[in-house]
């Protein structure tokens, strides 16, 4: 038996070694079948990559689906159960990397708007996908990149459906309205190095830094909000000493995170951790590093949209959450007022023996058509307005 348009489609990106930031032709194949269906397709290349956007209409509203051909490394590859970009069903699974995270999303997405626009040719408003190679890797010439352009000429998306494997248990359970922001600090302490024998002689950055540590750990810095849960601080990494036991270090390095919420911003953060640390009278270097900011899509028309389409598909009610890590989102929601994420189960992405359950991959293609013809089809449109 043939496979069905989206598994054959899945299995054909699966099998291209796109690793960040290596399209591998995936943005190619993608683009043919999309002329095909009506989308005016544009390559944007910035510095080593690719970016794909395809445009079906020249009118509002735009509905945006996104997405990366880009995957993380394999790990290694004898502890893969199957060459992972050698796409393999078995046990009722569908395994290689990007199975999940995102390339069956991508498979989905695309075909759904190819079966959209055969049933609804004449559908109001526009279709577009921006697919990128670059959001696994440093994420500066991919999503940004292509969002800055179409500030500059002008195009509008009202809204955006990343698709982002977002489903803990089953398919549809849970959607990202929002994700919090990531700020990293590096802090160096300063001490003098000297002999534990003489420690009058020396001043250990150690010691120095525990008492303000205390203090940050301590701190509550906000309380979040209806969407959000409270900012979090925690510690990757504590650096001291030149390896000998008796020698007292002259720095401390340590590394920290804040994933924060609408609650706090940068600033805020920057500020009061900057207190902390004076308060403590400490010596110290301090550089920061914004991975992204906080972002937010309040209920609205596609988040209604997509929980009706799963509903209507699977009987799941689902849920809105910010949790988990930055994505592209961040980049899209500055130019777009409803941005959603929404795909298929997380549990295996980045995973050695990444997949995705076979069973969900025709549901998932139907959940993204239904979300359009809720929003783009006139006799939905003119139904909900009757």
């Amino acid at each position: 038996m043939a496979d069905s348009p989206v598994l054959a489609l899945a299995k054909e990106l699966i099998a291209r070694p796109s690793v960040t930031p290596d399209d591998s032709g995936c943005q190619e194949a993608l683009a043919a079948r999309l002329r095909a269906a009506g989308f005016t397709c544009e390559t944007l290349v910035f510095g080593d990559v690719t970016n794909l956007w395809a445009r079906r209409g020249d009118t509002a509203p735009l509905l945006a689906f996104a997405g990366h051909t880009d995957v993380v490394p394999t790990g290694p590859l004898d502890r893969w159960h199957s060459d992972p970009f050698k796409p393999t069903e078995r046990d009722g699974n569908l395994y290689g990397r990007g199975a999940a995270d995102m390339k069956s999303s991508i498979a989905a997405f695309t075909v759904a708007a190819e079966e959209f626009v055969a049933r609804h040719p004449d559908h109001a408003g526009s279709i577009a996908l921006l697919i990128t190679s670059d959001e696994e890797g440093p994420s500066i010439d991919g999503t940004v990149k292509v969002c800055q352009a179409l500030t500059q000429r002008a195009e509008q998306l009202d809204y955006c459906i990343v698709g982002e494997p977002t489903s803990v248990d089953q398919l549809g359970d849970t959607v990202k309205n929002g994700r919090r922001g990531s700020l990293s600090g590096k802090l160096t302490i300063k001490g003098k190095q000297g002999h534990v024998a003489y420690p009058h002689l020396a001043r250990n950055p150690i010691h120095l830094l525990a008492p303000a540590l205390v203090d940050l750990t301590a701190q509550q810095w906000d309380e979040g909000n209806e969407y959000f849960p409270a900012t979090t601080f925690q510690v990757s990494n504590l650096h001291s000493g030149t390896g000998a036991t008796n020698v007292v270090p002259g720095t401390a390095v340590l590394d920290f995170n804040f994933r924060f919420s609408t609650a706090s911003t940068p600033e805020s953060l920057k500020a009061r951790v900057i207190a902390i640390l004076q308060r403590h009278d400490l010596d110290y270097d301090l550089d920061w590093t914004l991975g992204g900011e906080p972002f937010l899509t309040p209920k609205g028309e596609l988040s209604k949209a997509l929980s009706q389409a799963i509903l209507e598909e699977t009987g799941v009610t689902t849920q809105l959450s910010t949790t988990g890590g930055t994505s592209d989102g961040r980049f899209i929601a500055k130019i777009c007022p409803q941005v959603i994420e929404f795909g298929p189960i997380n549990a295996s992405i980045h995973q050695l023996n990444e997949h995705i359950r076979l069973d969900t991959l025709e549901p998932l293609k139907n959940i993204y058509r239904r979300t359009l013809e809720h929003l783009l089809a006139l006799e939905h449109l003119l139904a909900d307005k009757g």
